[in-house]
């Protein structure tokens, strides 16, 4: 007698990520890979995992240990890539900075909202996170579409808005000024900057831990204080304290307000780029 096929959780290919090749409207030619566990928790999470520039999904879901932990713990992985200026995100254009306009960012959300249908995950625990360029796109995307993540974490970028106007958003095509630390505004500018990507959101913004490191020269430590910046305001915190040797050595702990909401990690003698503490990441999402 032959038997029906057993359909599991997880497709494999592309190393154990799926590739989807219809995910919803798409502007910029994204490409989407995805990590299901084969036990996938009840409404699981998601988490939107941005790699840096040169990189793609791929080459991030190896480097870092997301998907082992979603083996664990039961949620959905999507680490997208972008092949467009020289695969580094869009966060530098109009379009880019806008919501539902037809950048990056409307690709990325349409990926979420395939995900959430496709394998019933809540809506409540959406989280994106990324690197470098990853980690600009992830402050980019709790800009403008600050309804679709509850919490954000991210490594070695740039205030959302930092790159506007410039002709590129990768180190060969990007105004340096925005790398270099030189865009500094106060914490009333940036955010008048970020309501103007959706200003018909009247909402809270998702939470924030944002990491970068003094020896960074590529992207300059400057960008640290003008994230926490950006979103204490937005966020309505404002500088408590300092926690040193958090989560480990040579690292300090910014905390605004009582932690909840906005934290920043100074990493001591640390350059281009801080490495992924994924436990940390998982901690700050409430998984």
């Amino acid at each position: 007698m032959s038997c029906p096929k057993v359909q599991t959780t997880r497709a494999f290919a592309n190393g154990d990520l799926v590739r989807v090749a219809d995910f919803g409207v798409n502007p910029t030619k994204l490409e989407i890979n995805i990590w299901v566990p084969s036990k996938l928790a009840t409404k699981p999470a998601i988490i939107l995992a941005l790699h840096g520039c040169g990189g793609t999904g791929e080459e991030y879901a190896q480097r870092t240990k997301y998907n082992t932990l979603a083996d664990t713990k039961g949620f959905i992985n999507i680490f997208p890539s972008t092949k467009n200026d020289n695969n580094c995100w869009e966060v530098n254009t109009v379009k880019g900075l806008s919501h539902e306009a037809g950048g990056d960012n409307q690709g990325l959300t349409n990926m979420i909202k395939y995900t959430i249908q496709k394998y019933d995950a809540d809506p409540a625990k959406v989280f994106v996170t990324g690197t470098s360029s990853g980690c600009m796109m992830t402050n980019v995307m709790m800009a403008t579409y600050p309804d679709v993540f509850a919490a954000a974490s991210c490594y070695s970028g740039v205030p959302a808005g930092c790159l506007a106007g410039s002709p590129g958003a990768s180190p060969q095509t990007a105004d340096p000024a925005c790398a270099n630390g030189e865009k500094i505004k106060t914490s009333e500018e940036w955010g008048k900057q970020v309501r103007a990507m959706y200003p018909a959101y009247n909402g809270t913004y998702p939470r924030l831990a944002t990491w970068h490191g003094t020896s960074d020269t590529l992207v300059t430590y400057p960008n640290l204080a003008e994230q926490l910046k950006e979103w204490s305001g937005l966020l309505h915190v404002c500088f408590t304290k300092n926690v040193t040797d958090t989560p480990q050595s040579g690292y300090t702990q910014l905390v605004y307000g009582d932690g909840a909401k906005l934290v920043g990690y100074s990493a001591q003698g640390v350059g281009h780029t801080v490495l992924v503490h994924e436990a940390e990441d998982l901690k700050w999402f409430g998984l």
